[in-house]
């Protein structure tokens, strides 16, 4: 008898936290520690292999995922990569086929590796934090130089050899405070893909100062909101928005931080150790090896079940009654570090911020899921909320306070001046909810 098969993601460290960038807060670099001191921190030929096949054995097909990570990976340069998609051919059932994402910061791009990519269908994430001035703030080399140059240089690579890719922008204590101009910069870059990752830093629950505070973090949410449920649906693919219209649409989510649960994502070291997840790699969540143990079977342990539930039975208590955890369950667990105002358990730092936006999104979120289910494209919303708009000026009395929200009379503030577009209804684009993957 075939023996049944798990449906887990793995993420691959086959270059453990080696990288050529010194980010401030990148919480993997300091994971060294478990390691012997003279680990080489390069994934063998063997252990390559064994992580393909086990990979493949352990999804039900017909396609399967490998999600490259790093430290940076590119460091191993593009000829180990070209063998693991030889393993991957070598080792598919017939009529399957694999999908590969990379991501890296970046600056070791070449054309030989766009090359590579664009041949094998890879899906890049690049790491850009905006704009330059506040991409450079924490994310430069090991020389304390700034990185923006060579990230953009990697990325007009990536477009030039037509490689699919997307963007992942942490949101830190910096650029949390510039939403627009953070959205605007990839916007006019033309990219149309973007992970939002909040920054959450600790030491025994006191946050560091690149910490998003919670306020910060809904603000950010909620400008960029406004702007892309306006003119940008179909347009632009926000992860966090198209997630929680699935969420609201009845869908489960796909991503394990909106979750009830969590548990299914993996995270396995070069060595072929295997960890619970990303966020907790470290000996108390240290599953095993695949070279002594197949990889199903160590998603299917115990302690890795144990540690998929806690994100729901380790809800604050102050979660089990709010009106947005159907669309948050506490956020990540790794954030749980506030304490409740209810007691018991610690509540999600972000907390704050994650229920006024999805309170602020409702509204909208609940249009455009009642759009799809009637087969209707969401992306209508944008004409909706325009002839809205436009109805509210219009309706406007010259002695009624301003729509614009200054607390002055219309006829002493916009009366002749309205903004552009305020009475046009925009033209929707075709909108989707997108499914690519794109892990932080």
């Amino acid at each position: 008898m075939t023996p049944a098969r798990h449906l887990v993601d793995v993420v691959v460290k086959p270059i453990g936290p080696r990288c050529n960038l010194a980010c401030e807060y990148c919480f993997y670099l300091d994971t060294d520690h478990l390691f012997p001191p003279d680990e080489r921190f390069r994934m063998s030929e063997q252990t390559l292999e064994t992580f393909v096949r086990e990979n493949i054995a352990t999804q039900p097909g017909p396609q399967v995922n490998f999600l490259w990570q790093g430290g940076e990976p590119t460091l191993l340069g593009v000829e180990f990569f070209r063998h693991a998609v030889r393993l991957q051919q070598r080792h598919l059932p017939d009529g399957w086929r694999c999908s590969n994402a990379l991501q890296t910061n970046g600056t070791l791009l070449d054309d030989e590796w766009c090359r590579f990519l664009r041949e094998n269908d890879f899906l890049v994430g690049i790491s850009i934090d905006g704009p330059a001035g506040l991409h450079d703030r924490y994310r430069r080399d090991r020389h304390g130089r700034p990185t923006h140059a060579g990230v953009m240089a990697g990325r007009r690579l990536l477009h030039q050899h037509g490689v699919d890719h997307n963007a992942l922008c942490t949101v830190n204590a910096v650029n949390a405070d510039h939403p627009l101009e953070v959205y605007e910069f990839f916007r006019a870059e033309g990219i149309d893909w973007i992970q939002f990752i909040p920054i959450v830093e600790h030491e025994r629950k006191v946050v560091t100062s690149r910490t998003v505070s919670p306020e910060q973090w809904g603000d950010f949410l909620i400008a960029i909101f406004d702007e892309w449920v306006r003119h940008d649906v179909g347009r632009m693919h926000v992860r966090h928005f198209e997630e929680c219209l699935r969420v609201w649409a009845g869908l489960p989510a796909m991503s394990c931080v909106m979750a009830r649960t969590c548990g299914t994502a993996l995270a396995m070291e070069h060595d072929g150790t295997v960890f619970s997840c990303d966020h907790f790699v470290d000996e108390e969540h240290r599953l095993g090896n695949i070279a002594e143990r197949p990889l199903r079977d160590l998603a299917r342990l115990p302690t890795q079940q144990r540690f998929g539930l806690a994100k729901h039975d380790g809800l604050a208590h102050s979660c089990q009654t709010c009106e947005v955890r159907f669309a948050c369950w506490g956020g990540c667990p790794k954030d749980r570090i506030a304490p409740d105002p209810s007691g018991g358990p610690d509540r999600d730092w972000l907390c704050e911020g994650n229920r006024r936006f999805l309170r602020h999104a409702d509204k909208a979120m609940t249009a455009m899921a009642e759009l799809w289910h009637q087969g209707r494209d969401p992306a209508l919303i944008m004409s909706k909320l325009a002839e809205e708009e436009a109805l509210r000026w219009r309706s406007t009395g010259r002695n009624d306070p301003c729509p614009c929200g200054s607390g002055r009379k219309y006829k002493m503030c916009c009366l002749g001046h309205e903004p552009e577009g305020a009475g046009d209804p925009l033209t929707p684009a075709p909108a989707q909810v997108s499914s690519r993957p794109l892990r932080g």
